[in-house]
């Protein structure tokens, strides 16, 4: 498992299996947000079974599945305030992580300067330096 922290509050991961939860709970993560749709995934991996473990180790599990549609900006708002009502940090995953990066980037936008919120994603194996533009335009609206 490759747990990538950007926050002390919110780190994200490639696709996690239902073996990695008592490692993720360990950690001390209190929620886990999926960004992978179904579709993308084999049985076995899907967001059903990843919530059951997730849920037998106590912790909280939502699905904000990211691809890319006209539903961009809903799903961005939908991350933020999973973020501002987690119990405790959250682990977002998606295929390598970048999805999850993403997503918080557009949703942080209006409250952190763009260019720490590019090296912040650099820093975590992410770089995501072509998004500034629309990064810069999300942080006006």
């Amino acid at each position: 498992m490759d747990i990538r922290a950007l926050t002390d509050a919110y780190a994200v991961s490639p696709q996690i299996t239902p073996d990695d939860i008592p490692e993720i709970a360990a950690a001390g993560f209190g929620t886990i947000i999926c960004n992978r749709p179904d579709e993308e995934i084999v049985p076995g991996l899907r967001a059903a079974d990843i919530r059951a473990a997730a849920l037998e180790a106590g912790l909280k599990f939502l699905e904000i599945p990211l691809s890319q549609s006209e539903n961009f900006v809903r799903d961005v708002a939908r991350q933020r305030e999973a973020l501002e009502t987690a119990e405790g940090p959250v682990l977002a995953y998606c295929a390598s992580g970048t999805r999850s990066t993403i997503v918080w980037m557009f949703g942080a936008a209006k409250s952190v300067p763009i260019g720490d919120l590019l090296e912040t994603a650099n820093r975590a194996g992410y770089p995501l330096a072509a998004l500034r533009p629309q990064l810069e335009a999300a942080a006006q609206l």
